[in-house]
């Protein structure tokens, strides 16, 4: 089966981590979120599949390139955002016969797709979505059921008929892209997914399976950090052949170690905690559970790092600390930079999310820094604070507010 992987936009709830990424390219647990819904789809049996780009497409193309986890990788172009159903049809003539469709925001097991996938045949449907209980039913669209067969979708009810939310997978046959023609524009000006199903819901049978697995939608900072740690719960230990770990380091629980990595002495690791390759790590510094640290970086002397993403070619300098905080590429932290991830108050931490102050909830929680912005020496950074790419941070200085560079 063929599958259609939707990762055109451009993730503006996520800034500044998405200034300079599409946001299915945000590192999570050792992968990409893309990469972990290729390893989910290749498992499902998938054997090619069209991602639709669009924001910063070369980065996709670029990581990924033509074949992943024995997926053939084709791409189409989305020119314009305008909807998922949009999106959808950029696929047409590149997919045949019964195809999957997933959001490319998503974190899923494989035996979700597994599973999905055979409910789907069992009904003997053409088309069949993926269905996950929502907490809060009116803040998402909403499938009515009757037995397995979808009766209606409503977006964000006042009054719900029932608790099953889009989960954005879906098995569709050739005739989605009849109906995407047939769609008008919704009131968001986009042509939406849900608008061509409720098409297909008068004409043919659409069948609706609850998820059975874990389903993750990363849509907000912080969760990113939940789903960092989610997958690396399940990560297996493992050291390279060609890391060198010194004496007197200490490496516990379920830990991985790339190739080319260097722990030096006085290190302590405890896992779960994944260290990519040729990275520096030490002397004397703790690495806490549930940090994944990207390739190519430099943890130096005396340095903490808490439950926290790192992503490739930054340096953590010495006397540091760093918790709960997603740090961008290229980054270079000054001698004695601090990050704070508790407020003295003990309150739940605000971050701001374009532009709007949201309740994160969260009573830890550090900083999300985006690529290529350098502290000099002992700057503090308050709780929840975002800062952008390209910044520079004068030596002493405290945080307290967004740090925008000056080309933003």
């Amino acid at each position: 089966m063929d599958a259609v992987i939707l990762a055109a936009g451009e993730g503006m709830r996520l800034r500044p981590l998405t200034s300079t990424r599409p946001k299915p390219m945000l590192p999570v647990g050792g992968k990409t979120i893309l990469e972990w819904c290729l390893v989910a789809l290749a498992a499902g049996g998938v054997k090619k599949a069209v991602i639709v780009t669009g924001y910063k497409k070369e980065v996709i193309s670029g990581y990924i390139g033509k074949e992943y986890a024995g997926i053939k990788i084709e791409y189409a172009e989305q020119k314009e955002q305008l909807g998922t159903a949009h999106a959808v049809s950029m696929a047409e003539g590149k997919v045949s016969g019964e195809f999957f469709v997933m959001n490319g925001d998503l974190l899923v097991s494989k035996d979700l797709i597994k599973k999905f996938l055979d409910e789907h045949k069992k009904a003997e449907s053409h088309n069949s979505m993926c269905l996950v209980e929502a907490d809060d039913p009116t803040q998402f669209g909403i499938v009515e059921l009757k037995g397995n067969l979808v009766k209606g979708i409503e977006e964000k009810p006042r009054k719900p008929k029932s608790n099953l939310a889009n989960a954005g997978i879906y098995i569709f046959g050739q005739e989605i892209f009849t109906a995407i023609r047939k769609v008008d524009k919704s009131e968001r000006l986009e042509y939406e997914i849900t608008d061509a199903i409720g098409l297909l819901i008068d004409r043919e049978r659409m069948s609706g399976f609850k998820a059975c697995g874990m389903w993750m939608d990363i849509g907000r900072p912080w969760d990113l950090l939940t789903a960092n740690e989610t997958m690396l719960k399940d990560m297996k230990p493992e050291t390279d052949k060609k890391a060198v770990i010194e004496q007197y380091a200490v490496i516990k629980g379920n830990v991985h170690i790339g190739k080319g990595t260097v722990i030096r002495s006085g290190s302590y690791i405890v896992g779960p905690c994944y260290i990519g390759e040729n990275c520096v790590i030490g002397p004397n510094c703790f690495i806490r559970p549930a940090t994944y640290i990207r390739d190519n970086v430099h943890i130096g002397n005396a340095v903490e790092i808490k439950n926290s993403i790192i992503m490739s070619s930054t340096n953590i300098g010495h006397l540091s600390y760093v918790g709960d905080s997603i740090i961008g590429e290229k980054c270079n932290f000054g001698a004695g930079t601090n990050v704070a991830n508790l407020r003295v108050d003990n309150d739940e931490i605000k971050i701001e999310v374009k532009g709007t102050l949201m309740k994160s909830g969260r009573h830890k929680f550090g900083c999300i820094m985006g690529d290529d912005v350098k502290t000099g020496i002992n700057v503090s950074i308050m709780p929840g604070r975002s800062i952008y790419p390209g910044s520079r941070i004068e030596a002493g200085s405290v945080v307290k507010n967004t740090i925008y560079n000056e080309e933003q």
